[in-house]
């Protein structure tokens, strides 16, 4: 067995053994590569910083006087709303970047260097929820200044705010999972648009369930993202929970729980 067998052996044997401090430490230094490409091209936060802006004036100047009567009453409905969709939307990022990482062969530039398998995967979703938390912050900044004061106080604001951004993480290792399976960029795109599309807009973000014909009312009421808004609408306008937060709160677990080992099994195959 030749020199160069003997170091790739040792090497695979290195990488299996790695322990669960330098799977973490390897893991937030490619978060930390996931944040310096985001400085490096700031472009890549248009979607977290304009959107929740576009959407949020758009939107409740559009529906608050129709829905609400004016605008005023209508912040408390719609900036829970706008902050779930947008907030969730922008974990598609996660798949289609990780795509494009693929396919530019970055991933196999890491196999070859002596670091846990998993941590290019891992820091890739602890980046994401940098982009999580602008979102956030800029939705409840951006309702704020319209007028926007949630009863419950700044402490349940927090909360409502850590719940979401956890709940997106969560449904980012959907769209990890079609970043690692799928064949291009666009097909990610593609496919997490075609499924986000109907959760986000057939929900209760915009207009009481209550006005819709009732098979779509049912569709509203069983609708993941509906649970999660009206969770948010409770802590920040009234300091309660009900069985809406229980049941984001199990969907992610349950989502984390059957994803991210499909995740983390298609990923060490490709890579």
């Amino acid at each position: 067995m030749n020199q160069t067998a003997i170091n790739a052996g040792s090497e695979r044997r290195l990488r299996k053994y790695t322990s669960l401090g330098q799977t973490i430490r390897n893991s937030l230094t490619m978060a930390y590569r996931g944040l310096l490409k985001i400085k490096r091209t700031p472009e890549q936060l248009f979607d977290v910083t304009l959107q929740p802006i576009i959407f949020t004036l758009m939107f409740t100047y559009i529906f608050g006087g129709a829905i609400s009567g004016d605008v005023q009453s209508y912040l408390p409905v719609i900036i829970p709303g706008i902050l779930v969709q947008t907030v969730i939307t922008t974990s598609i990022v996660t798949g289609v970047q990780l795509r494009e990482d693929m396919d530019k062969g970055v991933f196999d530039r890491f196999k070859s260097l002596p670091i846990a398998r998993i941590a290019p995967l891992a820091g890739a979703l602890l980046a994401d929820t940098v982009r999580y938390t602008i979102a956030t912050v800029l939705t409840f900044s951006m309702g704020y200044l319209m007028g926007y004061r949630p009863e419950a106080g700044i402490g349940f604001v927090a909360l409502s705010a850590v719940i979401v951004i956890f709940c997106s993480w969560a449904i980012s290792w959907i769209f990890a999972f079609f970043g690692v399976i799928a064949r291009s960029a666009s097909s990610v795109q593609g496919i997490s648009m075609l499924a986000l599309f109907p959760l986000t807009f057939l929900s209760n973000a915009f207009v009481p369930v209550e006005t819709m014909p009732k098979w779509l009312e049912w569709l509203a009421n069983i609708n993941p993202v509906s649970h999660l808004i009206s969770a948010v609408r409770e802590l920040t306008n009234s300091g309660t929970a009900s069985q809406h937060l229980a049941i984001s709160l199990i969907g992610a677990a349950v989502i984390v729980l059957v994803f991210a080992p499909l995740t983390v099994k298609a990923y060490m195959r490709r890579t």
